[in-house]
């Protein structure tokens, strides 16, 4: 069973609330254009909010013309443990280290000596090097109507203004103009999803874990086929979402015989 905390995956009932609310609100392009990435791509919020004009769509004239692509590329740097722009870097504090038995019998007998010689002994000169995690490039197909139908609606306001704009400029900006940062669209996604549309335990993952699980539950399609799509390193992480899901759950204890 999924681990308790997961963040929920949608019904298509659920869903059709969602961006039924999205549509009586504000920035209605803007902010389906977000979810319909989520739920139908399964990209992070990390990975949405980096996202460039350039990764779903080629401008075609100095007019507000585009093109929508047929393959989103997703680059390496955009995806988890990946710091893509300043938007994304967080300062890293060291909480713990992981030493081998024998390389912490020899750090122990280096401290013994320069103690016993009397020398400055700095802790962080024994530390291991910090491991680096780089992401997961790959190429999704942008076949679905309504994700492509929802970019080319987004587009056309996106574009829709008196300064230049460029294939590198940021896809989704904030009211104040700005690229978003990952944390600010997490919760803004989640403000969608519980706030708008009043979905418990959704979040910003939610259109994620949906899209692996469909996959696997409802397509039966192999975990290779959800491991690339998801950009997931390791088979095991992707497994996680080979889960029932919470509507299958709740079909299966509706129907038990009284």
């Amino acid at each position: 069973m999924a681990k308790s905390g997961q963040a929920r995956v949608l019904s298509p009932v659920q869903k059709d609330r969602l961006f039924a609310e999205i549509a009586k609100r504000r920035h209605p392009e803007k902010n389906a254009a977000i979810m319909h990435i989520s739920f139908h791509l399964g990209l992070r919020a990390q990975e949405i909010s980096l996202l460039r004009i350039k990764e779903v769509a080629r401008l075609t004239d100095r007019h507000g013309g585009f093109q929508v692509h047929e393959i989103l590329s997703l680059p390496a740097a955009f995806t988890k443990g990946a710091n893509a722009t300043d938007r994304s870097k967080s300062e890293y504090q060291r909480k713990s280290i992981t030493l081998p038995v024998d390389r912490f019998d020899q750090v122990i007998m280096e401290v013994a000596r320069l103690a016993k010689a009397g020398g400055e002994i700095d802790p962080e000169n024994y530390y291991p090097p910090v491991r680096k995690h780089s992401g997961v490039s790959r190429d999704l197909p942008i076949t679905h109507v309504g994700l492509r139908q929802a970019l080319s609606d987004y587009l056309v306001v996106r574009l829709d203004k008196p300064s230049a704009i460029k294939q590198t400029d940021p896809l989704f900006i904030t009211q104040k103009g700005g690229p978003y940062s990952p944390n600010t669209l997490q919760e803004h996604m989640a403000l969608m999803l519980r706030g708008w549309a009043g979905i418990e335990k959704a979040s910003s993952h939610s259109g994620r874990r949906t899209v692996g699980t469909h996959i696997m539950e409802k397509q039966k399609k192999s975990i290779k086929v959800a491991q690339k799509i998801l950009g997931h390193k390791n088979a095991s992480t992707t497994a996680i979402y080979d889960e029932p899901s919470e509507q299958t759950l709740g079909d299966a204890l509706s129907n038990l015989d009284d």
